[in-house]
């Protein structure tokens, strides 16, 4: 009979997202209706490769849309988050909420209560 190995578990964060710069990006997206290519690289402060980096990634995921405009020399990249990369941030989100929940509880020894700090 063969044996089945089990499944390896669905990571708990999305890793795309997880990424510190990508989940920058998602975030500036998310406030933002659309950012070119110069706005975003500025607000985060990142290289132009670096942002073309994680932008594919963000791209391939389907997370974010990317729209070209213009010829080679006047060429205007524009970038928007897509409801799937809306709906993937939020899940992410919403995970970072329970892991805090759940940190309160075991710092506190109570749930929803932290402990109150000593008085100076």
């Amino acid at each position: 009979m063969a044996t089945v190995s089990p499944r390896p578990a669905a990571p708990l964060v999305d890793p795309v997202v997880h990424d510190r710069v990508r989940l920058a990006m998602m975030t500036a997206l998310a406030r933002e209706t659309v950012l070119t290519f110069t706005a975003l690289k500025q607000r985060l402060d990142l290289t132009d490769g670096n942002l073309s980096v994680h932008a594919r990634r963000l791209e391939d995921v389907g997370y974010i849309a990317v729209t070209k405009h213009g010829e080679r020399r006047a060429r205007r990249t524009e970038y928007r988050l897509t409801p799937a990369g809306r709906r993937a941030l939020l899940r992410y989100v919403e995970h970072l909420e329970g892991v805090i929940s759940t940190i309160r509880e075991v710092v506190a020894g109570e749930p929803g209560e932290l402990p109150t700090p000593p008085v100076a």
